[in-house]
C-alpha cells in the first residue's frame, strides 16, 4: 500500500528493448491500476509482442524498470511469475493431451496441490464450457474450443494479472462471445486484465482505458471516451443545395467544425453533433435523410498511426 492506496498492478518506467541495432521499444512508460481491463493496441511492428513478452517475464528489457504490484519485477522469481497468467496468440496447449490433462500439467507447473488442482480443473472446465469434452484430446477440438482451453490454462493457477494476446483469433462468433463474457466476469471479480486485439470493436466494447503503441512508444493512453472525442462526428444531410450565404452562416453555428456542400449532401463535422443537428434544422436545413457517423476506435487508431500498411 502506498499512501493508503493500493500500488499499481503494473508500473512501466522508460522500458527499452533493442535487438542489435533495432530498437523494438523506445521508452515505454505505462501504469495499470488494480481491477482495470486495459486495452493495448498497435499496428504490426509497433512493439506489442516485445512488450507483452517483458510483462510475462519471458524477456528482459535492455533498460528501464518494471514494477509488479509495487515491487521490482524479477522474472526469475517463481512467486512473481505465479502472479501472471498469459494466454498467447499462438496456442499454448498440447494437442496430444486431453483438456483435463492440459490443465493438470500447467497447474502442476505452478505448484498447485493435488486436491486443490482437482477442484480447480473442474472449475475451469466449467468456466470455459468444456466439461463434456474434458477427456477428449485437445487436438480434436475446434478453433473456438482450443481458444477457450487456452484461456483456462492461463487461469488455472489463479493469477492476479491476466495478459490476453489476440484471445479470439480464428474463433466462431459463439466462442468469441463466450470469451468476452468470461473476461468481463473475471474483471468484475477483481482480476486485472491487459487485452490486446486486432479487432478494434472488441477493445472498444471491453476496455474503459486504452493505450496505443507505435514505433516502440506509447503515442496515446486515455479513457475510451477521451480517445473517441479526439475525432469529430460526421453528419451528412441530404437536402436541396443551399445558397453560399446560407453556408457561410451555417459555418458560424457553435459546434460546427466544418460545413461543406458536395453532390447533394451537406457534410458537417462536429465534436458536438447531438447539439449541432437541432441548430442546423432551426437554421433552415430541410434534409430528406440524415446520416450520423460517430468516431470509432478504429478511426482514432488510424488517425494516430497512419493508414499505410505495415509488414
Amino acid at each position: 500500500m502506498i499512501g493508503g492506496m493500493a500500488a499499481p498492478v503494473l508500473d512501466l518506467i522508460d522500458i527499452r528493448k533493442s535487438y542489435g541495432r533495432t530498437e523494438a521499444l523506445a521508452g515505454v512508460s505505462l501504469t495499470v491500476q488494480p481491477g482495470e481491463l486495459f486495452g493495448l493496441l498497435g499496428p504490426n511492428g509497433a512493439g506489442k509482442t516485445t512488450l507483452l513478452a517483458i510483462l510475462a517475464g519471458l524477456s528482459e528489457p535492455t533498460a528501464g524498470a518494471v514494477k509488479l504490484f509495487g515491487d521490482a519485477f524479477d522474472p526469475r522469481a517463481r512467486a512473481a511469475r505465479k502472479l501472471i497468467g498469459l494466454a498467447t496468440q499462438d496456442l499454448a496447449i498440447y494437442p496430444e493431451l486431453s483438456a483435463r490433462e492440459n490443465l493438470r500439467f500447467f497447474g502442476e507447473l505452478y505448484g498447485l496441490g493435488r486436491a486443490d488442482l482437482r477442484s480447480r480443473i473442474d472449475e475451469m472446465l466449467g468456466a470455459v464450457s468444456l466439461k463434456d469434452r474434458a477427456d477428449q484430446l485437445a487436438g480434436t477440438f475446434s478453433g473456438g474450443m482450443k481458444r477457450r482451453l487456452n484461456l483456462a490454462v492461463a487461469l488455472v493457477h489463479r493469477p492476479r494479472l491476466l495478459l490476453l494476446d489476440e484471445p479470439t483469433t480464428g474463433v466462431d462468433p459463439q466462442s468469441r462471445n463466450h470469451i468476452f463474457e468470461r473476461v468481463q466476469a473475471l474483471n468484475a471479480e477483481g482480476l486485472t486484465v491487459i487485452y490486446t486485439s486486432h479487432y478494434m470493436e472488441e477493445v472498444q466494447a471491453l476496455c474503459p482505458r486504452i493505450g496505443i503503441l507505435d514505433h516502440g512508444r506509447v503515442i496515446a493512453c486515455d479513457s475510451r471516451e477521451s480517445l473517441l472525442n479526439r475525432l469529430d462526428t460526421a453528419l451528412t444531410l441530404t437536402m436541396a443545395e443551399p445558397t453560399s450565404a446560407w453556408l457561410a452562416s451555417a459555418r458560424q453555428l457553435p459546434g460546427a467544425r466544418s460545413v461543406e456542400w458536395s453532390h447533394g449532401n451537406l457534410q458537417v463535422a462536429s465534436p458536438e453533433a447531438a447539439a449541432l443537428l437541432p441548430k442546423l434544422l432551426a437554421h433552415g436545413a430541410a434534409p430528406s435523410a440524415i446520416d450520423v457517423k460517430a468516431p470509432t476506435l478504429e478511426s482514432v487508431f488510424l488517425s494516430l498511426t497512419g493508414r499505410a500498411l505495415r509488414d
